[in-house]
């Protein structure tokens, strides 16, 4: 890799899965409704415009189907703040599984990825904390080391409401690679189930 394309990007930091890149073209996803009512209704509202703005910058790059179903989507977005880590907490995580398809059929291998954003941050926070837990959820298993990129490994003292030129320039070069096995559907095919 040249000195040009190291600075353009950070493909090197990223990590796929024992089975390959955890990546599509299209992706089904839920996110889990707003209360309509009652006092966590604003807090709700303002949380779910917080992640449908990070959404927005991913649709940017990928297609995005919003799925009513909780159990066809391959992203599952919800609101509640994750589980300790190895002690550590954190304001989101996603969290990446692989399903496989019955035995028998070709061999398929889809990525199902369980995102998890604390509500309890100012709403430009919340953003910013879903569009990096979007990135992994989107194949980018892996950190940026410069902290004004939206995939940071350690953030700096501004939130990052944008994808930056080399979050960009990183995830079309991940769109390039080969996929899970059975991945690399057609955009319609890909719909299929996403309801």
């Amino acid at each position: 890799m040249t000195a040009e394309a190291a600075a353009g990007d950070y493909r090197q930091r990223l990590v796929p899965t024992s089975h390959g890149w955890p990546k599509r073209q299209s992706w089904c996803v839920w996110i889990e409704p707003a209360a309509a009512t009652g006092p966590a209704a604003r807090w709700d509202q303002l949380w779910l415009q917080a992640v449908e703005a990070a959404l927005a910058s991913w649709a940017e790059l990928v297609t995005i189907h919003r799925s009513e179903s909780r159990e066809s989507a391959q992203v599952q977005i919800l609101r509640r703040r994750p589980p300790l880590q190895r002690g550590r907490a954190s304001h989101g995580r996603a969290e990446l599984a692989l399903a496989t398809n019955k035995p028998g059929a070709p061999p398929k291998i889809e990525p199902r990825v369980l995102v998890s954003i604390s509500p309890g941050q100012r709403p430009d926070a919340i953003q910013a904390t879903a569009l990096h837990e979007l990135g992994h959820a989107f194949g980018m298993w892996g950190h940026s080391d410069q902290p004004q990129d939206a995939m940071a490994g350690v953030p700096g003292p501004t939130p990052v409401l944008q994808l930056t030129a080399r979050d960009r320039a990183t995830f079309i070069w991940l769109q390039q690679q080969p996929g899970l096995p059975g991945s690399d559907a057609t955009a319609a095919g890909d719909q299929v189930g996403c309801h």
